[in-house]
This record gives structure tokens, sequence and C-alpha cells, in this order.
């Protein structure tokens, strides 16, 4: 063991010196003051010293406490000598921080067994150091662990929370819900998703997703009627560096590639641009695709969850939609029934969402009045289950009373269901400079697509043209 020796008196030091190198095999340094012993220890640290007290300059009780302040020296064990009855240097160098002190005359037999005391304190240190570093990994192992994984919950509930959304309460949904957990448990399986706007398709799409543990794969979403078919391609397969006017310099990757290891979500499928829809189905049977202006195969590996708000099979008979295309993404299909036709989830919901609103803003959730249950019941929801919370906000924003009467209820009702009928009474002024057909045209379509919430199926169903020529006119095309 490293030894620092500190005393004035050279005889004393030398004495101890030659028996704590020759006799009990430790490596000794001496030092004859106090400021030589501190700078010593500074360059060098011990994991003993032995010091007198009473020196000229610092005394001993002054070293120790400055070795106990260096962070080096928090475990070093010092020994104080001094005099024989001196009891109040005793408890003196005690209360300094010493680990046992020594008394003069010096006695071999106290002084081996001080040194054997401190050795096997040393040795108690050393191997609680290493205990503790253990400890230490391991703790900072498992909460990098457990703060990965909080992470992932917080980022799960957080895409996850808009389940109840869609109400679980009637038994038509709680059917869904059932099939939604099924099908978790198999992502080969492709999934059709049908139902009408705002009865909560994508949130359906990820229950199926995450189900109770894949918190940290990917769910990758596409609105079909989003995006033109000029550039649809780049957005479903990605493009190299350069491939086309005015794409990334870098390249990117397309949604598809991005999916890998979870899901793609493919929203209004219906939608989907007839000329992709064999580039679509060849990747699905291909597990592969090559970005566009590439050359490297990219292989696939992620659940396909798809929805619509339109019959795929008049699409199919109006030659609109791939019968090919519809069996590859229709082994296993979700119907979600209107909120019309599970009038029992109406109010279950509505006073979810006033409690969600009264959270949000930290007041007290306001109380529907039986009239307005009624209301709300006996009212058709053709917005479904968006239309409720948007009504249910909007009465709970401007009501200052603690009560929502039928009254307020109605109000919001039949302003949506003017709003409505403003639309379907197709009014259009005509300026006083000249206007040609295609703008008249333009404008009809972009009217209709308003009332139809920009659904081109069903904008071109109505007009009783091709979809193709709706594009058209809008410009998509």
């Amino acid at each position: 063991m490293r030894i620092l020796v500190i005393d004035d008196d050279k005889l004393i030091s030398k004495a101890i010196s030659d028996f704590l190198k020759y006799q009990l095999n430790h490596e000794v340094t001496v030092c004859d003051n106090a400021l030589d012993g501190e700078k010593t220890f500074s360059n060098s640290s011990f994991p003993m010293i032995i010091s007198d007290i009473r020196m000229p300059g610092m005394d001993g009780f002054t070293l120790t406490k400055k070795i106990k302040e260096n962070p080096d020296g928090k475990d070093t064990d010092i020994v104080l000598i001094t005099g024989h009855t001196d009891m109040q240097s005793i408890l003196g160098a005690l209360r300094a921080g010493a680990y046992d002190y020594l008394s003069k005359p010096i006695d071999l037999e106290e002084l081996v067994s001080v040194i054997s005391k401190v050795e096997d304190h040393q040795k108690l240190l050393k191997e609680n150091t290493v205990l503790r570093n253990k400890f230490d990994e391991k703790v900072q192992s498992e909460t990098v662990l457990i703060n990965d994984k909080l992470k992932k919950l917080q980022y799960a509930y957080a895409e996850v929370s808009g389940i109840g959304k869609v109400g679980i309460f009637s038994e038509e949904m709680k059917q869904v819900t059932e099939m939604a957990k099924k099908l978790h448990g198999d992502s080969t399986i492709p999934v059709l998703i049908q139902g009408d706007s705002g009865t909560g398709k994508e949130i359906i799409a990820r229950m199926i997703h995450y189900g109770d543990n894949d918190f940290g794969k990917p769910f990758v979403s596409l609105n079909c009627a989003s995006i033109t078919p000029t550039l649809f391609e780049s957005e479903l397969f990605g493009h190299e560096a350069g491939a086309f006017t005015g794409s990334s310099r870098k390249g990117q990757m397309g949604k598809m590639e991005l999916a890998n290891g979870g899901t793609l979500f493919l929203d209004e499928i219906g939608e989907l641009p007839l000329e992709m829809q064999p580039k679509l189905l060849k990747a699905l049977q291909d597990r592969e695709i090559y970005r566009v202006g590439g050359s490297r195969k990219i292989p696939l590996n992620f659940r396909l969850i798809c929805a619509t708000n339109c019959k795929l099979e008049k699409g199919i008979e109006e030659n609109r939609f791939r019968l090919d295309l519809f069996y590859r993404i229709n082994k296993a299909k979700i119907a979600i029934p209107t909120l019309q036709q599970r009038k029992e989830d109406i109010l279950p919901l509505a006073r979810m969402f006033l409690e969600e609103f009264a959270r949000s803003r930290k007041q007290p959730v306001k109380i529907l009045t039986k009239e307005a249950t009624m209301v709300l019941s006996n009212y058709d929801w053709p917005g479904n289950v968006r239309q409720l919370q948007n009504t249910m906000e909007q009465a709970a924003f401007l009501s200052n009373d603690y009560h929502l009467n039928a009254d307020q209820i109605k109000s919001l009702l039949n302003k949506k269901m003017n709003s409505t009928d403003s639309s379907d009474s197709l009014s259009i002024s005509f300026p006083d400079h000249d206007l040609s057909l295609y703008d008249i045209e333009k404008k009809v379509v972009e009217k209709v697509l308003s009332k139809f919430e920009g659904n081109k199926t069903k904008a071109a169903s109505y007009l009783k043209i091709s979809i193709n020529k709706v594009r058209r006119i809008i410009g998509d095309l």
C-alpha cells in the first residue's frame, strides 16, 4: 500500500518510514511539513496518510480538512499522531476527519494494528466502488431502457388516444375493435376498412397497427385523393437525386420504404389513379420496388391497410378500379357503421367530448339537459363522429352556462343544415367580363367537390362524368 508520512521530526518520520518499508513492505513517501505533504498528495493521491498534528506552518487538523476537501482524498484514511494524554487533540483529530490516531511514543504493535485496519478498510472501499459501478451501470442501462419504453408509450398514447373517439360503446363497434385486435396479430393480411367520412377509419387502422405493444414501429399514411397522378409514383416509391424536374437533390424515400417494419395506410384508396393501380399491384405482389430514377431493388416488409368511403365494387363495374387490386387489398374487411346506425354511441361520445374539452381548458364539464340529449339522439349525424365532436366542442365553447340545452344544440345543427342546403342549391354569380365554358365547368366541379369534402369519386358520380374528367377540369391531369 502507498503511504504518505508527514512529520517535522525527521528521526520519527525516518523510523516510521523504515519500519513500513522494510518490515511491512509498503511503499512510503516522506514529507517534513504539511504544506509539502498537501502538494505531494495533490500530485499523486495516497490511500493512507500518517501525519503529526503539531507542526510549524500548517498543523495536522488543517491538513486533514484540506485533504478531505480534495475529491481525490475522500477515501483516503488519515492517521494523526498526538501526545499520549492529549485527549482534546484526539477528539479534534477525529472531528477533523481522521480515520484513527496514534499516541506518542508510537507503539509498533499499535502501528501494525492501525495499518491492518486501514488495509481492510481500503479493500472494502474498493469492493464497494466496484459494486457501485456495476450497480450504476445497471441502473443506467435500465434507465435507458425504461426511458426508451416510456417514450414509445408516450408516442403510442398520443397516436392511439384517439381510438376512444370512434365510440366503442355499441355492440357493432365492439365487434369492430375485436376484429382490429385479431388482425393485429397477423401483419401479412391486407385489410380494407370501409366507412363513411368521419366514422374513424384511420383510428381503427391505428388500432390494428399498434395493438398492445408495437409502439416503436412506423405507421405511414398516404391520402390517395390528395396527391396528383404525376407525383403519386414519387410519393409511393420515392425517387433518386435529380430523377425529375423539381425532385430533391438528395433523393427521397417513398411511403412504402418508410413503412418497412410497420404499417402503410392508404386512405381513400378508391381515388387511386387508374394508371397507378398496376404499379401498386406489382409492388404488393413482388414485395419490392425501385425508386423513380433508381436501379437499386428495395425489399418491402410492411402491413397494408387501405380505407375507402365509397363502394369499390361500383368502381370496378365502372372500370375505375382494378378487380385484381381489389382482391389483393381485400383479404380482410372491416365495415365501420355510421353514427346513425349505432345511435347508442351518440350520448356516451357526446359526454366524452365535453369532458375532454373541459379538461383541455381546465373548466367544469358542461352538462347536457334531458331535452338536449333527445335532440342529439334524434339527429342523423351525416358527418358522423367528427361532426358530433365539432358540435360538442362548439356548444361548450359558446355556452356561458353549466348546462347545454336543446335550443343551443339545435342552433348549431341548424347552421350545419343551412350550410348544406346552401351548397346543394348551386348558386353561381356571373361576372361582367367574359366567362369561358371551361371556367363555368371548373366552378361547378369545385362546388360539388366542396359538397363531398373533396371526394372525387362521389363528385364524378354526382355529375355523371368520369373521375379523370373531374381531375382534368380541376387541373390534376
